[in-house]
C-alpha cells in the first residue's frame, strides 16, 4: 500500500458517517441550508429572466452579468444542495455516480464564475479607458461569442483535469465520503489556471479602472465648473454613469475576492483533503453565488424594477420586453 493510499484510508476512517440524531441545531442547519439554496436559485433566476427578456438590458456588460448569473444559478441547483447536505449529515449519501457529477460540476462552475468576474473587469477597463473604441468594436454578439468560448474551454479543461488526474490519484470513494485528490502537477496547474491568472487580471484591471476613474472625477469637476455647452454636459453625465457602473461592479468583485481568497489560500498551504475548515471555506466560496443577487438588488435600480415587473406578472404582457427599465 502506497503512502497516498494510507493517507486516504486514514481520511476515510476519520470522516466515517456518524449516527445522526434529530436536534434543534440539526433542524436549524437544514432550514438555513434550504434558505441559502432557494435564495441562490431564485435570485439568479430573476437576473437571468431580466437580462434575457428586457431588450433595454441587452448590452455587452449585461451579457457578462448574465453569464455570471447562469454559473451562480448552476451552483444553487447542482452544487450547494449536495455540499450543504454533506455539512449537515457529515457524510456522502448519494453514491459514486452522483459524486463524479458533483465534483465535475463544482470544479466547472467555480472556474466559470472566476473567469466571468475577470471578463467583467476587462470589459469595464476598456469601457472606461476607450469609450468610443469600445462602443464601436464591442457588441452584444461579440461578447456572446467570447462567453460561449469561455464556457467551452473551461468545461474541456475541467474534464481533462479530472480524467487525466484520475489515472494517478483521482476520485476516491470512501464508504461515507466523496473525495477528490489532485496530484502535485495537476494541483499546481489548477492553482495557476483557475486562481493566479484570473485573479491577477481582476486586480490589475480594477486598479487601472480606479486610476482612470480618479482622472474622470477630476475631469467631471472641471466640466461642471467650465462647461456651458450642452454637449459638454452630456459628456459629464456619461462619465458619471461609467464611474457609477465601475463602482458597483467593484463592490461585486471585492465581495467575490473576499469569498475566493480564503479557500485558495487554504488549498495552497494545507495538504488535508477533508477538514472542517476546508468545508467551511468551500461553502463560503459557494455562498458568493447567493450574495451576488443581493448586491444587484441593493445597487441596481433596473434589477429592482425588473423584479417588480416579474413578480407582479406584468412580464406576461405582449409589450413587456420593450418596457423601459433603465
Amino acid at each position: 500500500m502506497t503512502l497516498m493510499e494510507v493517507n486516504l484510508t486514514d481520511q476515510c476512517l476519520q470522516f466515517s458517517c456518524p449516527e445522526r440524531s434529530v436536534s434543534a441545531l440539526y433542524v436549524f442547519l437544514c432550514v438555513c441550508a434550504a434558505a441559502a439554496v432557494l435564495l441562490t436559485v431564485f435570485g439568479n433566476l430573476l437576473i437571468i429572466i431580466s437580462v434575457c427578456h428586457f431588450k433595454q438590458l441587452h448590452t455587452p456588460t449585461n451579457m457578462l452579468i448574465l453569464s455570471l448569473a447562469v454559473s451562480d444559478f448552476l451552483v444553487g441547483v447542482f452544487v450547494m444542495p449536495f455540499h450543504l447536505n454533506r455539512l449537515t449529515e457529515s457524510c456522502w449519501i448519494f453514491g459514486p455516480t452522483i459524486c463524479m457529477f458533483f465534483v465535475l460540476i463544482s470544479f466547472f462552475v467555480t472556474s466559470i464564475s472566476i473567469y466571468n468576474v475577470a471578463l467583467i473587469a476587462v470589459d469595464r477597463y476598456f469601457a472606461i479607458s476607450s469609450p468610443f473604441l469600445y462602443m464601436e468594436k464591442v457588441s452584444v454578439g461579440n461578447v456572446c461569442i467570447v462567453v460561449l468560448c469561455n464556457w467551452f474551454v473551461l468545461f474541456s479543461y475541467n474534464s481533462a483535469l479530472l480524467y487525466f488526474n484520475g489515472n494517478s490519484a483521482g476520485l476516491i470513494m470512501c464508504p461515507d465520503q466523496c473525495l477528490i485528490v489532485l496530484n502535485e502537477v495537476w494541483s499546481l496547474v489548477d492553482l495557476v489556471f483557475v486562481f493566479v491568472i484570473p485573479c491577477s487580471m481582476i486586480i490589475i484591471f480594477y486598479v487601472l479602472v480606479f486610476v482612470i476613474a480618479k482622472k474622470h472625477a477630476n475631469a467631471i469637476r472641471d466640466l461642471n465648473v467650465q462647461a456651458t455647452a450642452h454637449g459638454s454636459k452630456n459628456m459629464a453625465d456619461s462619465m458619471k454613469s461609467e464611474r457609477k457602473a465601475a463602482k458597483v461592479l467593484s463592490i461585486l468583485v471585492a465581495v467575490f475576492l473576499a469569498c475566493l481568497f480564503p479557500y485558495f489560500i487554504n488549498t495552497l498551504f494545507s495538504s488535508a483533503i477533508e477538514t472542517i475548515s476546508f468545508h467551511h471555506l468551500v461553502i463560503l466560496l459557494y455562498l458568493n453565488s447567493t450574495i451576488n443577487p443581493v448586491i444587484y438588488a441593493l445597487f441596481y435600480p433596473w434589477f429592482r424594477k425588473c423584479t417588480k415587473v416579474i413578480l407582479t406578472l406584468q412580464i406576461c404582457r405582449t409589450d413587456s420586453a420593450l418596457m423601459k427599465v433603465l
